[in-house]
């Protein structure tokens, strides 16, 4: 009986659920009304990675704020969080994908509503029940317990009736369509259907979003696929993916995400059960994951100290997240780091290129928040938290241990207020938006709204950074494109050029630098790497050492007040770029790291607004940053 209530397994033995179609007729306003631009003219700001209280462990941290709360404070409205605070967005987002977990789907908001009564003959259920209604702190230990059985695969089996959990499912998903539909605005807001898959074996995290180009008519023809128990493998999502698309012909792309926290297995060199990756997984690969969320509120996943030694900027949101998998289960192993970070996985894709002929791992950039309270912001200064158990509210928050499971070791301020998925596409609806996702042209930042452009060409000169945007289309590619030798001519000789540009945020902070990050694999096989300054705030007659490091931009930051001075960086920088040690036989990617000058973190607004004395070990100011997607260069043959 209590089955009717509660399932902890989601149903991934059928596609398609019976009557998942009815009653969903396209509600939203036509995208075709829409009318797009001969070539993105416009930067779009959005979250693909947003949980609200329909996600298990969302609900349990006290998230009771559903999905049209959730579109309602995206589109910039003002809405009450649910630890009570006042919440609104200083500017509204252009689109949002809300991505529940997809494994017990509205599971334990079915089971927190549920008659007692109906729950007595399960004495493991009635005590969850019990739990979460005695305090905040018992349903935090419920959804512990949860993540810990899921990591170790010691969830009780008698909770899994795949039968019951679909039709629950089913009908989430169905009534979430509808108001998905319901505030999708082409042409002034996209909400996106989606949801996350969410393995983690052993702890070790292989979370992705996924995310469809389609509404909720094509959308709920099926019900969000489970990660079937702890070990759920990548290569299954994608062949759901795949007759998801064959049968309705729609669309879908998977988004992995917190690759930091996988042990290194996110980005391994082999494939799941071990076997090699050959030109079929590569070429899938590619296809199902076009982008990757390289940075959020579980720390960032774009280089660490240990596989960049020569890069001072390469410990950015590592502290915290470093050490152990996402449950804390297993300590992170020093040969772990290269599977677990996002340049060298761009490096030991070029490595495959050479070897399968193909590049699994030719994927964008963006940033999304992995918020769990509904909340889709990633500002210092209006930052709620990973979860409602550490909600921004009237009282401040406890900057105590706080960790994924039953153990300790990660505190508050571990979480970074990031990100956010920029896209550069020729209308805000869900074709342009998705469409420029699956060509790359995306770039993460860790929540600074700043506009980064980045073209590559072998015809670029350097009169063109004047009319930049018009002629990188022309004679160019964008990020996330590639560089096809044919387009050499003998008069421009063999070495590509660049157009980059990137322009500060106004309720941010002005720019310290452009460096551009160059990826090779040598003539032994082996991936490099280098990074060039190559544009910089002048103010302070800055210039390059003979080992061509820049000196540090300053501080001007005052913890005091929380505020700091733009006048030591730029407003915008625009740069000409050659590769200096182009090879024109050589694999190579090419990607920006755009640098703010210093500004405050989130802790230190807290400290001010309630009165805190922050521990000395607390990080106070930081470089704010975007990623752009990589271009690519392939030799001949």
């Amino acid at each position: 009986m209590m089955q009717k209530y509660l399932s902890l397994a989601t149903c991934a033995t059928a596609l398609f659920v019976s009557g998942c179609d009815d009653g969903i007729k396209n509600q939203n306003r036509s995208e075709a009304a829409v009318i797009n631009t001969e070539y993105p003219e416009q930067v779009y700001w959005g979250d693909t990675h947003l949980h609200t209280d329909n996600s298990i462990d969302a609900f349990g941290f006290g998230d009771r704020l559903d999905a049209e709360m959730a579109l309602r404070f995206a589109r910039g409205e003002e809405v009450i969080a649910s630890k009570g605070a006042k919440a609104k967005l200083s500017r509204p987002l252009d689109f949002l994908v809300i991505a529940d977990h997809s494994d017990a789907l509205g599971a334990i908001k079915t089971l927190y509503n549920a008659p007692r009564f109906a729950l007595l003959g399960d004495k493991f259920l009635l005590r969850w029940y019990d739990m979460m209604h005695e305090s905040d702190e018992g349903a935090r230990r419920v959804v512990n317990e949860i993540a810990d059985g899921a990591a170790n695969g010691t969830l009780p089996a008698d909770l899994f009736d795949p039968q019951e959990s679909a039709e629950r499912i089913g009908e989430i998903w169905n009534t979430h369509g509808e108001t998905v539909d319901r505030y999708n605005e082409p042409g002034i807001f996209t909400a996106f259907m989606g949801y996350e898959y969410t393995p983690m074996p052993r702890g070790d995290n292989l979370h992705r979003v996924v995310m469809f180009r389609d509404g909720a008519e094509k959308a709920t023809q099926v019900i969000p696929f489970g990660s079937q128990g702890p070990d759920g493998d990548p290569e299954q999502l994608w062949a759901h993916m795949a007759a998801y698309e064959k049968a309705t012909g729609g669309r879908m792309l998977a988004i992995p995400h917190n690759s930091n926290v996988s042990n290194g297995r996110m980005f391994a060199m082999q494939r799941y059960d071990g076997s090699p990756i050959d030109l079929a997984y590569a070429m899938t690969r590619a296809l199902r994951e076009p982008i990757v969320e390289t940075t959020q509120i579980k720390g960032d996943s774009e280089s660490h100290p240990f596989l960049s030694p020569n890069d001072e900027f390469a410990n950015f949101g590592n502290i915290g997240w470093d050490q152990c998998n996402l449950s804390c289960t297993r300590e992170m192993v020093s040969e772990g780091y290269a599977g677990s970070y996002t340049r060298e996985a761009l490096k030991r894709g070029l490595e495959f290129a050479r070897k399968v002929g193909a590049n699994p791992f030719k994927f964008g950039m963006i940033g999304s928040t992995d918020s769990h309270t509904s909340l889709a912001t990633a500002d210092e200064n209006n930052f709620f938290g990973k979860h409602s158990g550490s909600e921004l509210n009237e009282k401040g928050r406890v900057l105590k241990p706080l960790n994924l499971g039953t153990r300790e070791g990660r505190f508050g301020w571990h979480y970074m207020s990031s990100g956010y998925a920029a896209v550069w596409a020729t209308s805000n609806s869900r074709e342009a938006i998705f469409d420029a996702m699956m060509r790359r042209e995306v770039y993460a930042t860790t929540g600074p709204r700043m506009q980064v452009r980045f073209f590559g060409g072998f015809e670029f000169v350097a009169d063109d950074i004047s009319d930049l945007v018009k002629t990188g289309y022309a004679k160019g590619v964008p990020m996330g494109g590639d560089l096809v030798p044919e387009n050499l001519t003998e008069s421009n000789g063999r070495t590509p050029s660049f157009l980059i540009s990137a322009t500060m945020d106004p309720e941010s902070a002005s720019l310290d630098r452009i460096q551009v990050i160059k990826g090779w694999v040598d003539a032994s096989g082996k991936s490099q790497e280098k990074i060039y300054d190559v544009s910089w705030s002048k103010s302070d007659k800055r210039k390059a050492g003979s080992d061509g490091k820049l000196a540090p931009v300053g501080n001007s930051v005052d913890l005091a007040t929380g505020k700091w001075d733009n006048s030591i960086g730029a407003p915008e920088l625009v740069t000409f770029w050659q590769d200096p040690a182009f090879d024109k036989d050589q694999n190579a990617f090419y990607y920006v790291r755009v640098l703010e000058i210093p500004t405050p973190t989130w802790p230190v607004y807290d400290a001010l607004k309630f009165g805190q004395t922050l521990p000395d070990n607390v990080i106070k100011i930081q470089q704010e940053r975007a990623y752009s997607s990589p271009i690519w260069y392939t030799p001949r043959g």
